[in-house]
């Protein structure tokens, strides 16, 4: 039990540096010496997350719509092939009865 404590902390530790990667667009604010810099650095950056996060709303919500509306197709389609079922197979058992009949 301890020896997997052990190997788990382990790779844990050896892990965390490599989950770490730069974002394209976000800058270093801790190397600004003066506030109002890196106060702006910081702000700048917050708005590039947020146009980022905006975006990938947009897109995920523009995702959801496409899949109801390919959904609602498919259910019309569904619904035609049902009905298309239903009439076969009534002029299936129409052929079966005619074909008893004789």
């Amino acid at each position: 039990m301890m020896r997997a404590i052990i190997g788990l902390a382990a790779l844990l530790a050896f892990a965390a540096p490599l989950g770490a990667q730069d974002i394209r667009g976000i800058e270093v604010c801790t190397a600004e010496k003066d506030m109002n810099r890196r106060t702006s650095c910081l702000q700048s950056n917050v708005q590039f997350l947020q146009g980022a996060l905006d975006k990938a709303t947009r897109d995920a919500q523009a995702g959801a719509a496409a899949a109801g509306r390919e959904i609602a197709a498919q259910k019309n389609d569904i619904a035609g092939l049902k009905e298309s079922l239903a009439k076969m197979q009534a002029q299936l058992d129409e052929l079966k009865k005619a074909r008893a009949a004789k």
